[in-house]
């Protein structure tokens, strides 16, 4: 009956999916959203790091270029022997032919400080100091990288200045620098000495000078994660800057001096980072900066650098994070209408078989089902209570049936139980009757003389000692089911136990002229076992093959295999760990008779107490049906196994018993078996 405050179980599962699925699909949105971020974030500083480096490279390499090619060209012999009406033809030509961006070429005479010749006007580019130079350089000495002279032209310096063109050199060059770039960016002035020769030696004449801007990015466009191009020396000052109004100016200036600063003592001790930067520019924006330093080109002092900054907007390297969001929007928009939709569908699948469930167990009031239950659905959790609920109806049918089946099997033990009293009595009677006969011969004199006494009074003995025998295997099975059996194992040559077992025999064997095959000697055989229980067992198994062999053979062989051993059972049920999965030596000793076998369906019932495969009192032989299952407890609790094997009735029975060989003990060398028939051993093959 339904009460106040309860709900359908559709409503509370589509009030709680949307519950819980909502704030996951946001709170993964949000996630996404960030690590998106991140990642672009990353990205952008090491793309910054490694254009810094690149940049630092691409200055540092412009800077070698230039010396290098202003020694080769101030070294040329045309420039040492032309005559200075050809200087003007010889300088354009030089200029075309020189591999680095040069903006100004010029040929200054060292004695009048005038322009011979030049590419950029007759307005002298650098002011050279004076005796910078020796006046003369014997012929064999080369100019190196200290002769050059090296000096900044700062962009508010050249302005105003006659700016006629000059040498051009393809922008292929140097594709980050343009010519408006060029125009606001520090330039290098290099000038080299030119020395005309006067017979052996080499008179400074001219002073060769060449002017390169700085090779600079000076623009970074939306979305570029290369940065334009910033350039700071040690001391601060800006040499490169896409506002030319900052150029010239100190970080110290700046608004953002102390990260300024960082970077330039990071960059000093080598390092080679990535930093943010706040307001590097006129509005203000926060930027990334990647930095590297490279070696001063404009000063030979140790220890001076340039610091070379990779720079670039915040939102220019976040911006495809506006893409990323929308798509995103888009996303958990559709995962909610998705949500919905699913739960709708979902409450619906999961209440349905609910309901026809609830309806089914409503109309079961008795034990049988008046309907057939419902089954077949889509969600297999429902499927499995379908067949619960069927199966809890069956159950109660199936309960008269056990109680049939228990009744059954509680007459089949009675019968079982009666049947053993009847066979043990019986066993008991035999021999006990055996002893009362023949002392009461004896006791009443009827005996002819003193031999005939000792036969009889040797009969009764023998009937008590299988009195005893039949007691002992009662008392031992007895103790076994009570958990009290206890052995004493010792080290013992299992060969040795086994000869006293069939010296024991030896007589029935004789006597019933069965030939008997035996192994050859062997080295002793040690193992951990109660010599007296192993005995038994051996005396068990050849009593057996003696008793069901009316004629043929009984062969007994004794081997050594390896086995992997990965743990067994005593008697108990208890793991008696002697190896895992480690390789072994086993004797296996097989006593194998010719006798009446046994059928395949009672030989595993064999091992059971109290079960013989013929049971009945008219029964052709004897026994108590205790001693294979005595032997089994007793090889289980000594580690070891037993088991039987026959083919079939009249085809004899092979007993295979295990133990597993002292590691300390060493033979194995094997020999062809004896034959034993009326007591005397042969060869046999």
């Amino acid at each position: 009956m339904v009460k106040l405050g309860q709900s359908s179980f559709r409503r509370i599962l589509l009030s709680r999916i949307l519950l819980l699925s909502v704030p996951v699909l946001l709170v993964g949105e949000y996630v996404t959203y960030r690590k998106a971020r991140s990642t672009l974030l990353e990205t952008a500083r090491q793309n910054l790091t490694e254009s810094a480096v690149r940049k630092a490279e691409t200055i540092e390499q412009w800077s070698k270029s230039l010396k290098s090619n202003l020694i080769g060209a101030s070294e040329n012999s045309m420039l040492q022997s032309v005559e200075p009406k050809d200087y003007q033809k010889f300088i354009a030509q030089l200029g075309q032919r020189l591999p680095a961006q040069v903006d100004c070429l010029q040929l200054t005479n060292i004695q009048t400080n005038q322009v011979i010749a030049s590419t950029c006007g007759q307005q002298p580019i650098q002011s050279l100091p004076a005796k910078l130079w020796p006046p003369v350089q014997q012929q064999q000495t080369l100019l190196d990288e200290k002769s050059v002279y090296i000096s900044l032209s700062w962009p508010l310096q050249r302005q105003g200045k006659a700016n006629s063109k000059k040498v051009a050199v393809s922008a292929e060059d140097f594709p980050d620098a343009s010519k408006e770039g060029r125009d606001s960016q520090v330039s290098l002035v290099l000038s080299a000495p030119v020395y005309t020769r006067r017979g052996n030696s080499r008179q400074l004449s001219y002073a060769l000078s060449l002017q390169s801007a700085l090779p600079v990015q000076t623009s970074a466009p939306k979305g570029s994660l290369a940065g334009y191009t910033v350039a700071i020396d040690q001391d601060g000052t800006i040499l490169a800057h896409p506002n030319i109004k900052r150029v010239g100016r100190n970080i110290a200036q700046e608004a953002d001096a102390d990260r300024l600063k960082s970077i330039l003592r990071r960059a000093m001790a080598g390092g080679q980072a990535f930093l943010h930067l706040f307001s590097f520019e006129r509005n203000g924006v926060e930027l990334l900066a990647g930095y590297a330093a490279i070696p001063s080109p404009s000063t030979r002092k140790e220890n001076s650098k340039w610091i070379i900054l990779a720079v670039s907007r915040l939102d220019y390297a976040l911006s495809g994070l506006e893409e990323i969001q929308q798509v995103l929007f888009n996303l958990i928009v559709g995962l909610v209408a998705a949500s919905i939709i699913a739960t709708l569908y979902l409450s619906r699948d999961l209440a349905r078989p609910l309901e026809k469930l609830r309806d089914y167990a409503q109309k079961v009031d008795t034990a049988e089902a008046p309907l057939a239950v419902p089954e077949n659905f889509q969600i297999r959790e429902f499927n499995q209570l379908s067949e619960a609920l069927n199966s809890m109806v069956q159950r109660l049918r199936s309960w008269a049936e056990e109680l049939e089946i228990a009744t059954k099997e509680a007459q089949v033990a009675n019968q079982l139980k009666n049947e053993f009293l009847g066979n043990i009595s019986h066993e008991l009677r035999t021999p006990l009757n055996g002893i009362i006969g023949f002392i009461q011969i004896v006791r009443d004199g009827y005996c002819d003389d003193r031999d005939e006494e000792m036969e009889f009074l040797q009969r009764a003995h023998d009937s008590s000692m299988q009195l005893l025998n039949i007691i002992n295997d009662i008392l031992d099975i007895a103790k076994i089911e009570s958990g009290t059996f206890s052995l004493m194992l010792e080290v013992v040559d299992i060969t040795q136990v086994l000869e006293d077992a069939i010296d024991l025999q030896a007589a029935k064997i004789e006597e019933k002229r069965l030939k008997l095959n035996l192994p050859a000697p062997h080295a002793p055989i040690i193992v951990q076992a109660d010599p007296e229980k192993l005995k038994q067992v051996f005396l068990n198994v050849l009593s057996n093959a003696v008793k069901f062999t009316e004629s043929g053979s009984i062969s007994i062989s004794v081997r050594v295999e390896a086995r992997t051993n990965s743990g067994s059972f005593n008697g108990s049920g208890s793991e008696n760990a002697i190896g895992n999965n480690t390789q072994s030596d086993w004797v296996v000793v097989t006593i194998k008779d010719t006798g009446i076998g046994i059928d395949p369906e009672q030989q595993q019932k064999l091992f059971q107490p109290f079960v013989m495969a013929d049971g009945s009192t008219t029964r052709k032989f004897g026994g108590n049906g205790l001693g294979l299952a005595i032997s089994r407890r007793i090889m289980e609790s000594m580690i070891g196994s037993i088991t039987l094997h026959s083919a079939g009735v009249d085809q004899g029975t092979a007993v295979m018993i295990s133990l597993p060989v002292n590691q300390q003990s060493s033979f194995y060398f094997h020999s062809p078996d004896l034959v034993k028939e009326n007591g005397t051993f042969k060869s046999y093959d």
